[in-house]
């Protein structure tokens, strides 16, 4: 009798943010990441001389969580998330924790994505979701074999979401989503008329 397991399980993890940590209020949330934007002058420079659609505090912004108290809150229950996600994958770490390295605002307006990439470094990534106006886009993960593949044929439309070579997942406001830093992501183009707003991290080890 024939026996087929699945092996090297890629893992998403998913939760309301307020599952873990502090209530953190999504008004409140929204309107401190607009705040930020509106004075961040270098960030903007910088989305305006690499071509980044909208707005992003990542090269600019380090200190969101002492900047404004929310993002202290926000922070507080990512620990704990971060935490949860990392006994889920078995890790062992030692006499080490892991910490969060970077946070920052993303605000993705009509028209504006994300191309495909991974967080060099770093063990943990992920996002919560401030705004996510009807129609905007889910988050695109790739099958980390992909680019071993060569002469594989591609998947059927209706194929099992475990044996999909994509993955489309759509957060609500107030979710937060944690991947393995290594796993290929990316937001397509936002269709909706609206901006797009997250709060994205990352976590080392050390």
């Amino acid at each position: 009798m024939s026996q087929i397991s699945s092996l090297f399980v890629t893992r998403l993890y998913r939760a309301a943010l307020s599952d873990h940590g502090p209530v953190v209020d999504t008004g409140e949330l929204a309107a401190s990441c607009y705040s930020i934007a509106e004075d961040d002058e270098a960030g903007h420079a910088w989305c305006e001389e690499n071509g980044y659609p909208g707005y992003t505090s990542y090269a600019s912004l380090t200190d969101l969580g002492w900047r404004f108290p929310i993002f202290g809150d926000v922070i507080k229950a990512l620990d704990k998330h971060v935490a949860a996600f990392a006994d889920d994958l078995a890790f062992d770490l030692g006499d080490k924790r892991l910490t969060l390295e970077d946070i920052w605002i993303n605000i993705l307006p009509e028209g504006g994505s994300h191309s495909g990439h991974i967080h060099p470094h770093s063990v943990i990534s992920g996002t919560t979701y401030v705004a996510m106006p009807k129609g905007t886009s889910a988050l695109r993960l790739e099958d980390p074999r992909l680019p071993m593949m060569m002469a594989a044929p591609v998947r059927r439309k209706n194929a099992p979401a475990d044996l999909r070579t994509f993955h489309y997942e759509a957060p609500e406001v107030g979710d937060v989503l944690l991947w393995e830093s290594w796993l290929r992501h990316e937001v397509p183009m936002n269709t909706a008329e609206e901006e797009r707003v997250s709060v994205s991290f990352n976590y080392g080890w050390g």
